[in-house]
């Protein structure tokens, strides 16, 4: 697959909540992911680390209320999105969430994703 065949099918499957099996289909094994300075999980290396936060963060979820997916924006290997949700945490409420999301492509793999949201 290549950058835009595989933005393509990220965007598809966070739209119909299949966020994990993304993470298991489209991520390389040594991808690292980055959040926001401050985040509980600054850097995640390696794919089962971000499997493993993917899945903390799901648990504390109680209620998504909205998410909505933009279509990609393709340069390259690299690729962006906004991710924009209404959820409600366990354990602080809820909360509108908008993010810009930027993934670099590798052989037809994620290998890297950062994002860039206001804490």
């Amino acid at each position: 697959m290549n950058t835009q065949d595989v933005a393509n099918r990220l965007v598809e499957m966070c739209r119909n909540g299949q966020n994990m099996e993304a993470l298991h289909e489209l991520y390389a094994d040594n991808c690292v992911s980055r959040e926001m300075p401050g985040a509980p999980v600054e850097v995640s290396e390696g794919k089962q680390a971000i499997v493993q936060k993917s899945e903390w963060w799901l648990n504390n979820v109680q209620e998504f209320h909205k998410s909505e997916v933009s279509d990609p924006i393709v340069a390259g290997n690299h690729f962006t999105c906004t991710m924009d949700m209404d959820v409600t945490f366990k354990d602080r409420g809820r909360q509108q969430m908008q993010e810009v999301c930027v993934y670099e492509v590798n052989n037809g793999k994620i290998v890297h994703e950062q994002f860039f949201y206001s804490m």
